[in-house]
């Protein structure tokens, strides 16, 4: 396994500390552990393709490492009772419906990596969901306005996806 793909896997095993961190009432932690996850998303990129490590592995898991980081922080946000589920549901669905479009294009012989609507809308949410972790007690309001924010740039994405790969849908 190369260097981009363990930061990828790195990733993913840090979503749950932050995840147990967050429901364990450690907002610093989590948001330091947080962000040291979501750092590693643009240095297994920069340097999959700096040194031309891309992988189909990477192509595939690196967007669900994403994922599965965030879904884990959203998730705890709702059971913290700190966010409206609304937001979280356009994600949720947004990601499973591009997680399906990957699979069924796998099985065409076609893969579909991130694009930039991909990467924004990463960024994004990822801002969105630190933010929050900071301040989901001081700055209630502004926290849910930047997830409101993160579920229309995903929404953008969503839509972008739909045109870019409308092959996939076709028999």
């Amino acid at each position: 396994m190369n260097l981009p793909n363990k930061l990828t896997m790195f990733r993913i095993i840090l979503a749950p500390v932050t995840m147990a961190l967050m429901l364990f009432g450690q907002p610093i932690y989590a948001g330091i552990v947080f962000a040291v996850a979501s750092i590693t998303d643009f240095f297994d990129g920069f340097i999959a393709r700096k040194y031309d490590l891309v992988t189909s592995f990477g192509k595939i898991m690196d967007p669900l490492a994403d994922k599965i980081l965030v879904f884990g922080a959203l998730l705890c946000f709702i059971q913290n009772g700190t966010i409206n589920v609304w937001p979280v549901v356009i994600i949720l669905a947004r990601e499973l419906f591009v997680t399906g479009m990957r699979v069924v294009a796998v099985d065409k012989g076609k893969v579909i990596a991130a694009s930039w609507w991909g990467k924004i809308k990463t960024n994004v949410q990822i801002f969105a969901v630190l933010f929050s972790i900071f301040f989901e007690k001081a700055l209630p309001s502004a926290c849910a306005a930047v997830l409101w924010i993160a579920a229309i740039f995903t929404l953008a994405s969503w839509v972008a996806y739909i045109f870019e790969n409308i092959d996939v849908f076709k028999d």
